[in-house]
């Protein structure tokens, strides 16, 4: 037998030892899962009723190779998963798309021989889809969930599709398992409830067993799932992916986007009452700022390692469960995406728009990392289940706008019609046939040897330190959001067993957050911990990973509503309007009646939206300019109240004159510095800019 010998991860790593088939725990896991309730169970198997042996791990070259096209089981099994649903798309179903471009501003010629990544200030053209995750195409755009990030590049060299989220992890580290984390995430089939929620049973009780997603539910449990706008989050390509350079070497390399916005995210209650008001809302705030010419915009910034600096991670890279700190790899910012026009039509672009990770240019290839190298058959499957046809590229929004020529033919749909009288190659038929060049894509060299096994890499069993290094890398509002969601998401669990153990991961991860869930939950000892399969480390915190810490001093991209009523003065409006739009925030005025009021002066203002349909929710700062008058007749009127005391609660600025405070005094809604008088306009602006975290422990109770 020969020794193991790899470069595309260090060979030097030990694997670790599989378990019977008759094991009750993951093989990554160590044994560290609870037990699983119940009696004698049926023997998995396969659809031709081969049983099945390992359900977790998908058959490599060796520990840290890549995946085999012979496993049978990983390709029944996911070709069956894309299969169960069309033409909706299984996940990601509910989604934004907008055409741009891309700029690149920096080469990278020293490691790729991609054009679309040396040729400075060259603008290429792209269509990006942004969407949730567990909803169908007709649920609500606000729900606690990832975001799917995906920009398809058409480059002179053909399409690049970067398929990624908006949170650089994920939650299982083998594309054998998601079938099974997204039937444990959608409805339960046997009520057809909940929808684009993770809070039931089904979900946890997945996750619960599923120790590797631990540093996910960080992620999702904190604000980054809920965030403000599309325009206003990150995008990781999540895996490690490789660039190769003219001289055939191979670096690696992670995507990020990140918003010229910066990063900014909703309070739960809020998000909650915008997916009432209006399920459109993220969809309707990118449609509106483009087609006010407030393009969208992220810059694009590349992690690039060799493996030399790989092996001396304390993770694997490979490991889609893990992130590189910028602090250890730091980012490169090379270029920038600019979403400047709408689809013309909404089903033609952005539904049959069809996004593959295996769609890469020349000087752009794959790692071994093995989900990833499931999504490489996946999504091409996907895409032939949902568009009917292997001839889907010739949809105009999937076709590249680079020459393109093969000699496949025929097939559902074809719209070619190609007069060769060959369809083959090699030929001597034909002059003018396609052939292949030395120039097209060749894939990186790379040594892959040992024993092919069904088996997880050691240096893929730590499943708690970076989700311990997440948790303490966020502020203390931050912190208290992610133990208050957990105890909301865990309180719709109807099995105990399923809480406590949850819980009893949370000890691993930090022991005040093990803690203020299960006080949350009522607990009256503490779960014990499971066993886990690898020591968990201290890593620094990265401060990095805040949002709150990241938010940009801007209301570039906010929306301020200012509240009227007849007799309100208009100079003061006109005031705080013109204040708000120098520094690039969008105004509406909201009225009780959809046509306006009267001024003071006895002039007529317009609104832009009525205030029962309008509520403050859809606002990030808001101004009450009324009258004594007016202040006395809102006082009575329910959506009155609900504006000011919903802006308050959910921490935002408030400007107010006489009429103004006199309608939050009957609101019952307190004092504190985000309320300012409407006079100073600079300090509204200012308080506009953050939320008013301080006001929280006054307004709400949390974990």
């Amino acid at each position: 037998m020969s020794k193991v010998k790899t470069s595309s991860n260090s060979g030097k790593r030990k694997q670790e030892k599989g378990s019977s088939p008759n094991r009750e725990s993951h093989p990554a896991a160590g044994g560290e899962l609870h037990q699983i309730a119940g009696g004698e169970h049926p023997t998995l198997t396969t659809n031709q009723g081969v049983a099945l042996s390992d359900n977790q791990n998908s058959l490599k070259a060796n520990p840290l190779g890549p995946t085999l096209l012979e496993d049978f089981i990983l390709r029944e099994k996911i070709t069956h998963f894309d299969h169960e649903r069309i033409p909706e798309r299984i996940v990601h179903a509910r989604a934004t798309g907008a055409h741009g471009y891309f700029e690149l501003t920096a080469s990278l010629k020293k490691y790729t021989t991609a054009r679309i990544l040396t040729e400075v200030g060259e603008k290429t053209p792209l269509f990006t889809r942004i969407s949730t995750v567990a909803g169908g195409a007709g649920s609500v755009d606000t729900p606690r969930d990832i975001r799917g990030f995906a920009v398809k590049f058409y480059t002179k060299e053909g399409n690049w599709d970067l398929v990624g989220n908006n949170i650089p992890v994920f939650f299982i580290q083998d594309a054998i398992k998601f079938p099974d984390l997204i039937h444990a995430v959608k409805m339960e089939p046997d009520r057809g409830f909940p929808q684009s929620a993770t809070a039931h049973d089904t979900f946890w009780d997945f996750i619960s067993l599923t120790p590797e997603s631990m540093h996910t539910v960080m992620w999702i449990m904190s604000d980054r799932t809920i965030p403000r706008s599309l325009r206003m989050i990150e995008g990781f390509g999540v895996h490690s992916f490789r660039l190769v350079n003219k001289a055939g070497e191979s670096t690696f390399v992670k995507f990020h986007w990140r918003p010229k916005l910066g990063l900014q995210s909703t309070v739960w209650d809020e998000a909650v009452k915008i997916a009432g008001t209006d399920q459109d809302y993220h969809r309707r705030d990118m449609f509106e700022a483009i087609a006010a010419g407030n393009f969208p915009e992220w810059e694009f910034a590349v992690q690039l390692f060799t493996q030399e600096q790989a092996d001396s991670f304390p993770f694997d890279h490979l490991d889609a469960t893990k992130l590189i700190p910028e602090e250890l790899v730091p980012f490169k910012v090379i270029g920038r995406m600019v979403l400047d026009r709408w689809p013309d039509n909404f089903f033609a672009e952005t539904e049959q728009v069809a996004f593959c990770p295996s769609h890469v240019v020349p000087g752009i290839d794959f790692s071994n990392d093995p989900l990833l190298q499931g999504r490489l058959f996946s999504y091409l499957d996907t895409q032939l289940s949902r568009l009917g046809s292997a001839n889907f590229q010739q949809i105009p929004v999937n076709a590249p706008k680079c020459p393109f020529a093969n000699q496949q033919r025929d097939g559902h749909m074809q719209m070619a019609q190609p007069a060769s009288r060959v369809a083959y190659e090699p030929n001597t038929l034909s002059e003018n046939s396609p052939r292949e060049t030395p120039k097209g894509f060749h894939s990186a060299t790379v040594t892959e040897t040992g024993e092919k096994s069904r088996i997880r890499a050691e240096s893929f069993a730590d499943h708690y330190s970076q989700a311990r290094q997440f948790y303490l890398s966020q502020s203390a509002y931050e912190q208290a959001h992610i133990a208050s969601a957990l105890v909301f998401e865990l309180s719709k669990v109807e099995h105990l067993h399923i809480r406590e153990a949850m819980v009893g991961h949370l000890r691993h991860i930090e022991k005040d957050l093990a803690q203020r869930v299960a006080a949350g939950l009522g607990f009256d000892r503490m779960p014990d911990a499971p066993r886990a399969a690898a020591p968990v480390r201290e890593m620094d915190p990265s401060p990095a990973l805040q949002i709150i810490g990241k938010m940009k001093d801007t209301l570039m991209g906010r929306a301020i509503g200012i509240l009227v009523a007849d007799g309100s003065g208009g100079a003061a409006i006109r005031k705080i309007k013109k204040a708000a739009t120098n520094v690039g925030a969008s105004v509406k005025i909201i009225a009780p009646r959809v046509g306006g009021v009267k001024l003071a002066d006895g002039s007529m203002l317009a609104a832009d939206g009525q205030l029962a349909g309008t509520p403050s929710v859809l606002f990030d700062a808001i101004a009450v300019i009324i009258s004594e008058k007016g202040a006395k007749a809102l006082s009575m009127e329910s959506a009155a109240i609900d504006f000011v005391r919903d802006a308050y609660g959910h921490l935002k600025a408030i400007a107010i004159d006489q009429g103004g405070r006199t309608l939050l005094n009957s609101a019952n809604v307190g004092q504190d510095a985000g309320v300012v008088d409407a006079d100073d306009k600079d300090a509204f602006i200012a308080a506009a800019k953050t939320r008013q975290w301080e006001r929280e422990k006054s307004v709400r109770t949390l974990a």
